[in-house]
C-alpha cells in the first residue's frame, strides 16, 4: 500500500504538499457512471422525477488570495528550480529526506489523482515511500496490522505537521500552471487540477479512524517460486475497507494516530486553497 502520508503531503507540499496529498479529476465525465440513480425492476413503471444535480463547484484558482504581500513569479518545468523551492519551504535535509523533486509537478499530479482510485503506485510518489516493512502480527489464527508498524510514520508526519501552511500555500500558487499544465497532459483537458485536488482532500478528510485492530488477509498467488515481498500482498479483510480508494487505505493502514495530524494539515491547506466559486 501506499503512504497517503507521503502523497497526502505531495499535496500538502504542493502543497500538500500530503501525503499530496492530493486533487481530483471528476471521474471521467464527471463520475457520470456513479451519479445516475440505480432503478430496480420493481419501480420503473412509476419514477418520481428526480431533481437535477447542482452544479460541481470550480475552486477557481484566480479567487485564492496569495499569503504573500508580492506573489511570486510563476516555476517554470527546470527541475532544479522546483528543488530550490521545495528547499526554501522544507529545509534541504528535509527535502533529501521525504521528497522526490524529480518530475515533481507529475508526480504531483499523478499521485492525487490516484489517491481517489484503486490503487496508487508508489514508483510515481512525490515523496519517499515509508522506511522498513510493514509489519503485522498473528493472533487466534487471524492476521492483523501489528501496532509497531505506526513507528514508520511518526518521522513523516512529524515533517508533514511542521510545513508552514501558507508558505506551502503560495509555493503551490506558484506551481500551479506546472500543475495544471501536467493535470491536463495526463488525459484532463478543460479540466481544473485545483478541483480535483478539494475533491481528493475532501475524500481523505472522510476516512473513518478504526479504533480496533484491522485484519488482514494474504492474497494467494498461484505459480512456482515464492515473491520476494509476501507481505505486499496483504489486503483488508472486510471487503468494505478493501473497497476504499487507495488513499483512505493508506490512512487507515497509518492508524488514527498518524491520520490525525495528517487530516488536520489537509485541512488548513483545503481552508486556502478551495474558494467555491459556482459553474
Amino acid at each position: 500500500m501506499n503512504d497517503l502520508a507521503r502523497s497526502l503531503i505531495a499535496a500538502v507540499v504542493l502543497l500538500i504538499l500530503a501525503g499530496s496529498g492530493y486533487l481530483w479529476w471528476q471521474e471521467r465525465e464527471e463520475r457520470q457512471a456513479a451519479e445516475m440513480t440505480p432503478v430496480s425492476a420493481a419501480n420503473t413503471s412509476a419514477l418520481a422525477p428526480v431533481a437535477p444535480e447542482p452544479a460541481p463547484l470550480h475552486h477557481a484558482i484566480e479567487a485564492i488570495t496569495p499569503p504573500l504581500a508580492e506573489p511570486l513569479p510563476p516555476l517554470t518545468d527546470s527541475g532544479s528550480e522546483v528543488s530550490d523551492a521545495l528547499v526554501d519551504l522544507l529545509g534541504r535535509e528535509q527535502v533529501l529526506s521525504f521528497v522526490d523533486a524529480t518530475g515533481f509537478a507529475q508526480r504531483v499530479v499523478a499521485t492525487v489523482d490516484n489517491l481517489a482510485r484503486g490503487h496508487a503506485a508508489s514508483r510515481l510518489w512525490p515523496v519517499h515511500p515509508a522506511p522498513g516493512r510493514f509489519q503485522v502480527v498473528e493472533r487466534d489464527g487471524a492476521t492483523y496490522i501489528a501496532d509497531d508498524n505506526r513507528a514508520r510514520y511518526k518521522a513523516f508526519v512529524r515533517f508533514a505537521s511542521a510545513v508552514d501552511t501558507d508558505a506551502a500555500v503560495a509555493l503551490y500558487l506558484r506551481m500551479y500552471p506546472l500543475l495544471q499544465k501536467a493535470y491536463e497532459e495526463l488525459g484532463y483537458p478543460g479540466k481544473y487540477f485545483n478541483n480535483r485536488l478539494i475533491e481528493v482532500i475532501d475524500q481523505l478528510l472522510a476516512t473513518p479512524d478504526l479504533l480496533k485492530p484491522v485484519r488482514l488477509t494474504l492474497v494467494e498467488v498461484k505459480g512456482q517460486g515464492e515473491t520476494p515481498r509476501p507481505w505486499v500482498r496483504y489486503e483488508y479483510a472486510d471487503p468494505a475497507l478493501e473497497a476504499r480508494p487507495a488513499g483512505q487505505k493508506i490512512l487507515l493502514r497509518m492508524g488514527p494516530g498518524n491520520a490525525g495530524p495528517l487530516k488536520a494539515k489537509l485541512r488548513q491547506f483545503r481552508q486556502r486553497v478551495a474558494s467555491g466559486v459556482s459553474g
